[in-house]
């Protein structure tokens, strides 16, 4: 998502231009009318002059209605019509955001027990982040000024601990002239001060006030650029101090060489060392290792207005940790199978296809090279580690849901059962320790792989669920349950389609990827082909082969022979010229005629039929129930039109159906309305909700999401955001989940799940393989193997359809092979809505044209809205005439109505809303003007009279 700017200003501007030309016309012409005047006298000059004056008066109220009831209402609509959340329901929120990082803050390292500490100790913070920490991340996915955040020093301070405020202060000056970082801002200087300022003093007294420190290092990503992978290439000057900490090829999620100096500062003056990583990006943490008095290591992601009182918690002892990590921390990411091809790459074959992003910059069609395949994070490290390719132990310092706790647990793995392909066991899991807490139980496969057959990765998440608080001595038995469907893989060579090859499944309960508590075999006997003739049960129809043309002819990371070609799948690209056959079939505004995808076949419709139907009649209704095409029947062309391009953080008005207009907000931790500026709380990021490991608190989230809205008038939000954590340097992470397709989609389906409790429909988002932010407005086709398409980058969506009941979706800037995905047919349609039985509607992201956004293209492919609240020159359906252009407004017009009348909207009194208060106090400012003029005009006339009277004497 974006924000309004400069740009969408002089575009609104734009829109408002023939009626200031209108205005200006008239004043023109009144002022002529003045000046030539001039040469008459008495009351034939007065008459003239007082009347052109009250045609500039006239002109102008006409011309100011004009806009606002026209190109404007729009916006002022939305800058006017928001309720407000209520203390009780903020107070909720705020105590849920505690919760969620009580149980989403991550133990790593525990050495000699040294955590947790007393609550009344003396503790030393070191590191400047610790006076500014990261609470979440930069763009729509900020949190509101407009509530009180708790700050890491502060949630230490009210668990008790006595901090050194001689640090602090400290930190605080050596801040003072650094400025403002605004929302959409990205700053990669860490201003960590030397480590010769501290001073002989200032050591000397932090060792005298406590044997402890604590070392805080920040890292904060955002929307719009991707985090540095060398950042002695990023050019910045803070108040004309250069920011030059990082040797060149040196990246972003390693220590600077002042973060180094302060490490060793630090250890050598303490025994007791505690480390919080706070930050979404999984960092190289190796170097915690290098260090013997680092003995407790956190990993606490963006906090949310008050999680930092959770992390003081934990370190007090008062809640014992039970976070597991959401991604692997790898030793050294450029290492990682697709550093080589992940961040911008620029086509320079494709110059004809120019485009226009921000600013009026040139954008060129750019590439992204998905070559690992489904070899992404943890699956990734624990398949090549099980073909020795790597060493384990070097190369991962920190699993995929790997975390520590204050106590002990045992888990014991019942007997698999199998029943019509659901498998089920039970799991006990006891605390052996002397601390009550939570523990996570986790379920993975191992599939049955055949040299240089279909790819499998030796671990695979396929569920996990938490268990309650359990005290010293006590049990708690899961139950466990999942579809012997879920466990195959993707065909794309032979059969085209999922396949549950025969053999031997490794299930078992893990404490992370890596390392197995439990595990047992589940027999196939015959392999499962999963065709058109015998779908998988979750499926509407088979998922087969869709995809071909998105792989691109390139090189995939294969498991054959050991992964005998990993050097070759995953090298940097070396030819930047896109292939001939695909740039064939590339396509964006400047070579798409709507006309050349008109059948002469299709029947026309019919419109503005008087049927007497209202879109309050359908509520309940089944999606394919007959009375919505007499519904449909009875909509206007100009009402189809507005439904299907003003789609920017609304839904429009269709009086032909008496649909009401409704209100979207943005933010994926929170609901902020970028136009009013009441917002809600920040909620932490969706890292630290996944690192809960648990359903409850993820439902608990989009319940108190849904509620917030309701109490704002709002329908619908966009979020979730589940895009996949490819790689670590993806500058939005902190927005989506996880590296694993099935955490972050249970995690999505259960806040989608939560929102709608209260009638908001969620706008899963970014769909689909927007896995990065740099080029993401530059036609960035994005190539993989059907594969991991399928089983990597769409599974967290196909959760949220399929479990979550997701009933909005909001479409990516990027683009699948050489088709943008917000007018792919084959992923909106043919996947989303025929093979999951998606019913609802699909948004675009912010729809700024770019050179490849247009609405002709966009709704005749199941992308129904266009996500922006003015006229654009490319938002507007152009063909208004063909039966084809008509058949597909008509069919997301009824997307867009079944969607809304089912939400909140309709719920109750909702839609019960006449004239909003901005048209009523228009309205009665107009009569007022209205009356004013004809008072004046009344008074012109009566001293007309009077001085032709006075004339007609003296003459």
């Amino acid at each position: 998502m974006l924000q309004i700017n400069i740009d969408d200003v002089l575009k609104i501007v734009k829109l408002c231009v023939p009626y200031l030309i209108g205005f200006a016309v008239v004043l023109a012409a009144a002022v002529i009318v003045m000046v030539v005047c001039r040469k008459r006298k008495g009351s034939t000059r007065y008459l003239i002059r007082k009347n052109s004056l009250m045609a500039m008066l006239l002109a102008l109220v006409v011309v100011v209605n004009l806009i606002c009831w026209g190109p404007m209402s729009n916006l002022i609509s939305l800058a006017t019509g928001s309720g407000t959340i209520s203390q009780e329901t903020s107070d909720e929120a705020t105590a849920l955001c505690t919760e969620i990082a009580r149980e989403g803050i991550v133990l790593l390292k525990n050495d000699a027990g040294l955590l947790p500490l007393k609550n009344s100790s003396n503790l030393n913070v070191f590191g400047w982040a610790s006076t500014n920490p990261c609470y979440g991340g930069t763009g729509s996915g900020s949190l509101s000024k407009a509530y009180e955040t708790e700050s890491l020093l502060q949630g230490l301070t009210d668990a008790g601990f006595k901090l050194n405020t001689s640090l602090t202060d400290f930190y605080t000056a050596y801040r003072t002239d650094r400025p403002s970082v605004g929302m959409w801002d990205q700053d990669w200087t860490l201003p960590e001060p030397a480590a010769d300022t501290y001073g002989d003093k200032l050591m000397e007294d932090a060792k005298a006030f406590s044997d402890t420190a604590m070392v805080v290092i920040t890292r904060v990503g955002g929307e719009g650029a991707d985090l540095p992978t060398d950042v002695s290439k990023v050019t910045y000057t803070d108040n004309s101090k250069d920011y030059k900490d990082f040797e060149p090829g040196e990246h972003y999620l390693q220590l600077s060489k002042t973060e180094k100096n302060l490490m060793d500062l630090v250890c050598s003056s303490f025994d007791n060392v505690i480390v919080v990583y706070n930050g979404a990006n999984a960092m190289e943490l190796g170097f915690v290792n290098d260090y013997s008095q680092i003995k407790g290591v956190l990993w606490c992601p963006g906090t949310g207005q008050s999680g930092f009182k959770g992390l003081g918690e934990i370190m007090s002892g008062a809640v014992n940790p039970s976070g597991k990590t959401s991604d692997t921390f790898a030793a050294d990411l450029t290492k990682a199978p697709n550093y080589n091809n992940f961040g911008s790459f620029t086509y320079d074959n494709m110059d004809e296809f120019k485009g226009k992003a921000f600013k009026g910059a040139d954008t060129y069609p750019s590439f992204v090279n998905y070559t690992e395949g489904i070899y992404t994070g943890y699956r990734f490290y624990e398949t090549a580690a099980a073909e020795g390719l790597i060493d384990y132990k070097k190369e991962v310092i920190y699993p995929f849901g790997y975390g520590l706790s204050y106590t002990s647990f045992q888990q014991e793995m019942g007997q698999l059962t199998e029943q019509d392909g659901t498998i089920s066991f039970d799991v006990t899991v006891t605390n052996t320790g002397n601390n009550p807490g939570k523990d996570v139980v986790e379920v993975y496969y191992n599939p049955p792989y055949t040299n240089k057959g279909i790819e499998k990765a030796s671990a695979n998440l396929i569920a996990f669920d938490k268990t309650d608080v359990l005290k010293p001595g006590d049990s708690q038995t899961i139950k466990i349950s999942l579809q012997a469907e879920d466990m195959a893989s993707f065909d794309e060579a032979v059969n085209g389609c999922y396949v549950l090859e025969s053999g031997d499944y490794g299930i078992s309960i893990r404490s992370d990827s890596h390392n197995i508590i439990a595990e047992q075999k589940y027999h196939v006997p015959e392999t499962v082909i999963y065709n058109e003739s015998a779908p998988r049960t979750s499926d509407k129809a088979a998922a087969v082969n869709q995809f071909k043309d998105a792989n691109g002819d390139l090189t995939y990371l294969s498991r054959a022979d050991g992964f005998a070609n990993y050097e070759k799948a995953t090298a940097a690209p070396k030819n930047m010229s896109m292939p001939e056959k695909y740039k064939k079939t590339f396509v964006n505004n400047s070579n798409y005629d709507p006309a050349a995808h008109n059948n002469d076949s299709d029947p026309m419709p019919v419109t503005g039929a008087k049927n007497g139907i209202k879109l309050a009649d359908m509520r309940g209704l089944s999606f394919d129930d007959p009375k919505w095409e007499k519904l449909l029947d009875q909509l206007t062309v100009s009402d189809m039109d507005a439904l299907t391009a003003i789609g920017g953080y609304q839904t429009s008005e269709a009086k032909s159906v008496n649909k009401v207009g409704t209100v979207d907000c943005d933010g994926p931790a929170s609901i902020n309305n970028n136009f009013t500026g009441t917002g809600s709380i920040g909620f932490p990021s969706a890292v630290m909700i996944a690192s809960t490991w648990n359903h409850d608190i993820a439902e608990a989230f989009g319940e108190k999401i849904g509620k917030m809205a309701d109490e704002m008038k709002v329908s619908g939000w966009y979020a979730p955001a589940m895009n996949i954590h490819r790689c670590a340097f993806a500058g939005r992470n902190f927005e989506y989940y996880s590296e694993d397709g099935v955490l972050s989609g249970q995690m999505a389906a259960k806040a989608v799940a939560g929102a709608e409790k209260h009638g908001v429909y969620a706008y899963i988002k970014h769909f689909a393989l927007n896995d990065q932010e740099t080029n993401r407005l530059n036609m960035l086709c994005t190539w993989s193997n059907e594969q991991a398409i399928r089983e990597i980058y769409l599974k967290p969506f196909e959760i949220a359809v399929k479990e979550g009941h997701a009933k909005a979706v909001m479409s990516s800037f990027n683009y699948i092979g050489t088709v943008y995905s917000g007018a792919n047919n084959t992923l909106l349609n043919t996947v989303l809505r025929e093979e999951w039985g998606f019913q609802g509607f699909v948004l675009t992201d912010y729809f700024g044209g770019y050179g490849f956004q247009n609405a002709d293209q966009e709704i005749r492919n199941g992308n129904d809205a266009m996500l922006v609240a003015y006229d654009t020159e490319t938002n507007h359906v152009k063909d208004k005439t063909s039966a084809t252009s008509l058949n597909a407004m008509r069919k997301s017009s009824k997307n867009i109505m079944y969607t809304v009348v089912n939400s909140r909207a309709y719920e109750g009194n909702n839609a019960n809303v006449s004239l909003l208060m901005w048209q009523i106090a228009a309205i009665i400012i107009d009569v007022i003007l209205a009356a004013g003029i004809i008072i004046l005009e009344l008074r012109i006339i009566k001293n007309y009279k009077k001085r032709l009277e006075k004339e007609g004497m003296t003459e």
